[in-house]
């Protein structure tokens, strides 16, 4: 029994993990200018249902607010269950747009449900300095900035490359546990979907990473505003979590 409990609780922690990699929420409209500098971001709500072994587990949840004319808020929260194991999962990112730049300022990470609880802070900059700030519940430390953004900016930066053509990019970012880490994304071609959102015509891209054991996979419909609407993870072959879109609303404009 132990060994079924810790087997279910590393699936449903990779599950949750890949949702976390590659967006598990929808991205902000964009304005299909054909230069992906351009950016138009309309604050949006968007809810999915998380699905392993094709059954339903939770739910996970993407809201981007305007905090400013050149500021933004983008949250993320996850919460999973399966059997008696749970996993709960919440990112916060504060950035600004600059010169058709997205810039990171603050990124704020919390995990809890069975196994150990994990929070994380991410300062970039701060007081005009060219370092990261990391602080989590075990160690605090600085790393050079080296132009990366947080573990969320480039689900808002995706969509409007995709918007202007492009089907290959990469990012530099600081992930979830105050690493330096690297990802290539591939578009690898297009694909028709039945969600619970509905009935979707779709863009599929492949993220490329160092390890050959892990696959993930994403769909943004333009229709949408080349928004997430599908993500897939396997590793091994085999599907370790798969998020689908439900529903989507635009918010109104704050400042």
């Amino acid at each position: 029994m132990k060994s079924f409990r810790l087997a279910v609780s590393k699936a449903i922690n990779t599950a949750v993990t890949g949702l976390v990699l590659l967006g598990a929420g929808a991205l902000p409209a964009v304005a299909d200018t054909g230069d992906p500098s351009s950016v138009a971001l309309t604050p949006f709500h968007a809810q999915y249902t998380a699905y392993k072994w094709d059954d339903d587990v939770g739910n996970v949840e993407m809201k981007l607010e305007r905090l400013s004319p050149s500021q933004y808020s983008l949250t993320y929260s996850s919460k999973v269950s399966k059997f008696f194991l749970s996993d709960k999962r919440y990112e916060h990112s504060i950035f600004t747009v600059e010169n058709g730049t997205l810039v990171p300022s603050q990124y704020y990470y919390s995990r809890s449900g069975t196994g150990p609880d994990d929070k994380l802070n991410v300062t970039f900059g701060k007081n005009g300095s060219d370092s990261v700030f990391v602080e989590s519940e075990d160690d605090n430390y600085s790393l050079e900035w080296e132009n990366e953004i947080d573990n969320q900016i480039y689900r808002v930066d995706l969509p409007r490359k995709l918007a202007s053509g492009e089907t290959t990019t990469d990012y530099h970012f600081i992930n979830y546990r105050g690493q330096k880490r690297h990802y290539g994304i591939e578009v690898v071609g297009e694909e028709k979907l039945n969600l619970p959102y509905g009935q979707l015509n779709t863009i599929k891209v492949r993220l490329v990473r160092d390890s050959n054991t892990r696959e993930t996979f994403a769909w943004f419909a333009p229709e949408l505003d080349y928004n997430l609407v599908r993500l897939q993870q396997f590793k091994d072959g085999d599907e370790q979590g798969d998020i689908k879109l439900r529903s989507y609303v635009t918010l109104a404009e704050n400042p």
